[in-house]
Formats: C-alpha cells, sequence, structure tokens
C-alpha cells in the first residue's frame, strides 16, 4: 500500500504528539506508532518536567543546574533557548488540558529533584507522564487531520540509497522521502511518502538487561538513521537511573522517581547505613551519574544485588498524595514504604546521545527532524538533569513545527520511490536464535559497557558484538521482515555507537566512567 502525507512522525510520546499537534493545521498528518498511542517512554515517566515559573527560581540559575549537570560539555546555547522557552511551552501543555498539581493557594505544587538549585518541577502525584501523554493523545485523536497507525513498525527511512544512488557518507546531500513501515499483523509493508518527517522514537534502554524503559525502547530511530548515513552524536552518554525498583523478574524495571529523594528519602546500604556523604557533599540529592556508581561500588562491596531507599520520614499524608502508584506498587510485594525500606538499583534509563540536531529539529539528512530522546540537541551534555528531557521533548517539537510548515510549502512528494522489495526470503521458523542473540547482546552491554567501563571491556564487547551483528544480518538477508528481526538488528546497532564512542572518549566525565582514565574535574 502507498500512501502520501504532509507529515510523517514516527513515534507518539511527547515529542511525536505535540509536534502533531502544532503541524496538523497546515497539512495531513500520520503518526506511526510501534504498538498502541499510549505504550511510550512519556507514559512511564514519573517525575515531572523542569520548567521555570515563580521566584526565587530564575532562568540563570536553572541554565546553571543544567550546565553544571552535563559537566559542561553542553552546547550553552541550546541550553539557553531551551531554558527559556520552558515556561511558555508549559502554559501550553496546560492549555492543552494537562493537570499539574497545585497546592492550596493556587500555585503550581513544585518538586525539587538531583542536580537542581530550586523547586522548579511541575508534576502529577507520580505519574507525569501519563498525564501529560492523556492530553496531548486526546487532542490528537479528535483531530480530523490526523491519522494514527498503532500496531506498526517503522523499517527504514527512505532516501536516495533506495533509489539505487550511491550516497557517501560525508555527503551532506542525503534526503528523505518518507518510510517503509510494517504491519506485523498481515506482514505487509507500506511505502509512506511525504514532505517532511519526524523521528521521535524514544530510547534504546533495553540494549541493556535492567531497564526501565517500556519493551518497545530498541533504538529503532537511531538506527535507522544511522543505515540512512546520518550524523549522530554523544552515543556513550547512558544515564542509569540510580533507584528502580528490585524486583529481577519485570521489566520494564519499575521506576522510583528521584523525586522521591527530594521529599527526603535516604539511600542507605544492606546493613541500612547511610552512604551517600563518602561520595558528594549532596548526599542522596546528588547528581543521577554519581548516585549510580556510589550504589553500582556499594553493590560490589558488599556483594548484594541492592541497596535501600529508606522514606520512613517523609509523612504518610505526602506518600499517599504525591507518591500513591509506588506506595501500591511496593505494597503489591509485600513492601510497605512507610515501615520497610526500599530495595532499589540502578537501570538503564536515558541516552543523553543520538541523532544530531540544530536548533530547529533538524537532522543532517533534509526533510527529516528529530526529537525528544532520539535526537541529541546538545542540552544535557554528558549527563541529563532531571526532569529536563520532556522540557526539551516540547522546546524542540515546537521549533521543528516552525521549521517543518516553512519546508513542507516548497517540498515535493517524491516520485518513483520502489516498494520495498521482499524477493527471496522465506518465513523464519527460529525465533529461538533471535531471543538468544538479543539476551546476548543485553548480557554483553550490561556487564562490559554499563555505569563502569574499561578499554580491555569494550574491546571485548565489541568482539562479541561482532559476532552477533554477522550471524543477524545472515538471518536477516534470507528472512521475511519481521519486528522482532529488525528490533534486534536496530538493537546491535546502537550498541555498537554505543561502544564506539566510549572507545573515543578518553577521559572519564558524566555518565561515562572508565577505570583506565581518572574523572575530569570541574
Amino acid at each position: 500500500m502507498r500512501r502520501q502525507v504532509d507529515f510523517l512522525i514516527i513515534g507518539s510520546g511527547i515529542a511525536g504528539l505535540s509536534y502533531a499537534i502544532k503541524v496538523a493545521e497546515f497539512g495531513k498528518v500520520l503518526i506511526v506508532s510501534k504498538t498502541s498511542i499510549n505504550e511510550t517512554s512519556t507514559w512511564y515517566a514519573q517525575g515531572g518536567i523542569a520548567a521555570v515559573m515563580y521566584n526565587p527560581d530564575t532562568y540563570e540559575k536553572h541554565i546553571k543546574d543544567t550546565l553544571a549537570a552535563g559537566n559542561f560539555l553542553n552546547d550553552e546555547k541550546i541550553v539557553r533557548l531551551t531554558i527559556t522557552e520552558s515556561t511558555e511551552r508549559v502554559k501550553e501543555l496546560i492549555e492543552w488540558g494537562t493537570h499539574f498539581d497545585v497546592e492550596e493557594s493556587g500555585r503550581y505544587a513544585l518538586a525539587r529533584e538531583g542536580g537542581h538549585s530550586e523547586f522548579r518541577v511541575l508534576h502529577h502525584q507520580d505519574k507525569t507522564g501519563a498525564e501529560i501523554q492523556r492530553a496531548l493523545a486526546e487532542k490528537v485523536t479528535s483531530h480530523p487531520n490526523i491519522e494514527i497507525l498503532e500496531n506498526h513498525f517503522t523499517i527504514d527511512i527512505i532516501t536516495q540509497h533506495h533509489l539505487g544512488r550511491i550516497v557517501r557518507r560525508t555527503n551532506t546531500d542525503i534526503q528523505c522521502f518518507g518510510a517503509y513501515v510494517l504491519n506485523p499483523e498481515t506482514g505487509e509493508i507500506d511505502t509512506v511518502l511525504a514532505r517532511t518527517t519526524l523521528i521521535a522514537t524514544g530510547g534504546a534502554g533495553n540494549v541493556y538487561q535492567t531497564t526501565t524503559n517500556p519493551t518497545i525502547s530498541t533504538g529503532d530511530g537511531i538506527a535507522m538513521f544511522y543505515r540512512a548515513k546520518g550524523i549522530v552524536d554523544s552515543m556513550e552518554f547512558i544515564q542509569f537511573h540510580p533507584t528502580s525498583l528490585y524486583n529481577p523478574h519485570e521489566k520494564p524495571s519499575f521506576l522510583i522517581t528521584e523525586a522521591l529523594r527530594g521529599a527526603g528519602a535516604i539511600l542507605k546500604d544492606i546493613k541500612g547505613k547511610e552512604f551517600m556523604e563518602r561520595y558528594d557533599k549532596r548526599g542522596s540529592l546528588a547528581p543521577r551519574d554519581v548516585v549510580a556508581r556510589a550504589i553500582d561500588s556499594e553493590m560490589k562491596l558488599s556483594g548484594a544485588d541492592h541497596v535501600y531507599l529508606d522514606a520512613r520520614s517523609i509523612p504518610e499524608r505526602e506518600i499517599m498524595h504525591h507518591f500513591p502508584s509506588i506506595y501500591a506498587k511496593c505494597l503489591g510485594l509485600g513492601i510497605n514504604i512507610l515501615k520497610e525500606m526500599i530495595p532499589v538499583v540502578p537501570a538503564a534509563h536515558y541516552i543523553c546521545g543520538g541523532i544530531r540536531t540544530d536548533e530547529w529539529g533538524r537532522t543532517s539528512i533534509h526533510n527529516l527532524y528529530a526529537s525528544g530522546e532520539v535526537a541529541a540537541t546538545g542540552l544535557h551534555g554528558a549527563n541529563r538533569l532531571a526532569s529536563n528531557s520532556l522540557l526539551e521533548s516540547v522546546v524542540f517539537s515546537h521549533r521543528a513545527s516552525l521549521d517543518a510548515v516553512r519546508l513542507n510549502k516548497t517540498t515535493e512528494i517524491q516520485s518513483g520511490i520502489p516498494d520495498w522489495n521482499a524477493e527471496g526470503t522465506v518465513l523464519n521458523e527460529e525465533m529461538v536464535l533471535i531471543t538468544q542473540s538479543r539476551k546476548e547482546l543485553q548480557s554483553i552491554m550490561s556487564n562490559y559497557v554499563g555505569i563502569v567501563r574499561s578499554n580491555l571491556r569494550l574491546k571485548r564487547a565489541l568482539d562479541r558484538l561482532a559476532i552477533i551483528h554477522r550471524e543477524t544480518e545472515e538471518l536477516y538477508e534470507r528472512s521475511v521482515v519481521s519486528t522482532e528481526i529488525c528490533e534486534l538488528r536496530n538493537m546491535i546497532s546502537v550498541a555498537y555507537l554505543i561502544i564506539k564512542f566510549a572507545s573515543q572518549r578518553k577521559e572519564s566525565i558524566g555518565l561515562h566512567f572508565s577505570i583506565d582514565y581518572p574523572p575530569v574535574k570541574q
């Protein structure tokens, strides 16, 4: 089946949906969602969205905090434009129907998280992302210019490569004409042609064994962009959330929001003793990279599978009002957080790198934008400041929409695009090969390319990955296309990029920590 639209959007989280709302006034929009429209990383975001709302907070304070968290590897121009546009973008979410918690006075109830010098995180209890997703999804599904393809998988973006033209990796003339989209239920692959395309596919947490990301987060957007010879950046900086609930058989790992520490919860070792002060003067409110490494160190020293987060000092009323989901989740596992400590462990949470974009969300491939976790905007530097990710999404989706609307007026739908060629492929009945390779990949990344790295570990990871890559490509070439084989290929590509960038950085800074190099002092 062939489709033609003005705006193609791959991904249905906050980045994709906020962009869709903006561009739908100027043409026909198609959103491709890998599963249901609400199964996104946005939905699972607990903590909130950071924005300057009231005195004594200022843009300069938020900018300073963001730069400090990123170890000053951030692009300061990008940091400044993101933070100074934060208030307007949050007000827009509110106008679209998002309900943030308010105090009795009517002011928004702001939380403070690690790395923030002020209370500036807007939230909806401990399920902020779900509330934002609800509001945006309601607007999108009711818009006459927006069509949503749920449970469809984007295999590849379409570029000159699919026209039989050779494009060198250094060529700056690569163009995106749309995407090939698989309907897993029927096996049909649609050719979707668009004037402009936005990649908003989220993160890649599932390249690791333990992650807070939903199971759909397999790095699809970064991988398809890299295959099209686009420029990626900062892939070594993988943020591990310090506190996911220790429950080994659950995927994704349940996130224990940083806001709980902001409210007074304290990290303690397996014997119940505080330990964070030994690692950082900010204690349990240190930035995430510091806390994750501290927990990793404590677990290795003790041999324990987890540490504890002690929230017993937080009043019951505050727990029930601000953290009802966490209370209910833990209680369901037999843990009463009012009386017992919560077992926690770090989990892969957020990728600070990805598709390199400029201040308008433009990528190195013409007619192609990227926004959200899939993009490397320059905002985060070596480490993301808590609750800046949802903000980044709405800021850059807004800016991308302005540019895309302008570009669409002069961009024509490309003719002569061939349909997907599946000749010579057969149905793959060896699903065990895919699942086993996926497990091996996750083991390699978790053991060798995790919170703490070394040159030897990275080399070993690359050597092991090369074998999996060769086997998977051989399987892909002769198999009928499926979501499972495509996800595995994408995860291998992303894993390769993480290892490649990590190997090239000869220093320990931010989220990249190697035992072969001393930490960079700021």
